[in-house]
């Protein structure tokens, strides 16, 4: 009697590698756009920080003068060269009676979105929220 041997498979066929290219390609084309979203919004996360110094500058200027006059200006300045021009544009404060306006804007390549901050001034000390109005609310970086 004679034993017939069974022959094992090596290797992986043709439509095996095809649908394992297939998936990884799927699992790429889901996590690419997610994985880009999540860089920018990391990199806006530095123009946020570029508010920082203005900040800080009013805060003081506010409660060691009593008064509201000439903090844009020292906030302006203690906020230039403070922060990374690949990725910040611009950081403005502009005061209208007792509320302080930050303004911060991303570069071309975080589509120049912008925080805004609003501080409120009285009694000694000043309340800052993040205004609505800031492109970053609507592009989902803030």
């Amino acid at each position: 009697m004679r034993v017939q041997q069974k022959t094992q498979q090596q290797g992986f066929t043709l439509i095996e590698l095809m649908i394992v290219v297939a998936i990884v390609a799927i699992l790429a084309a889901v996590g690419m756009p997610a994985y880009q979203k999540y860089t920018q919004r990391a990199q806006f996360s530095e123009v946020i920080a570029a508010t920082g110094p203005a900040k800080t500058a009013v805060e003081i200027c506010y409660q060691t003068s009593g008064s509201v006059t000439n903090c844009a200006t020292q906030a302006t300045t203690a906020v230039s060269g403070a922060y990374n021009t690949a990725i910040v544009n611009d950081v403005s404060v502009t005061l209208s009676g007792n509320v302080a306006t930050i303004q911060a804007t991303g570069e071309s390549e975080l589509d120049d979105a912008t925080y805004i901050l609003a501080g409120t001034m009285a009694n000694g000390r000043v309340e800052w929220t993040r205004a609505a109005s800031g492109t970053c609310v609507t592009l989902g970086y803030c």
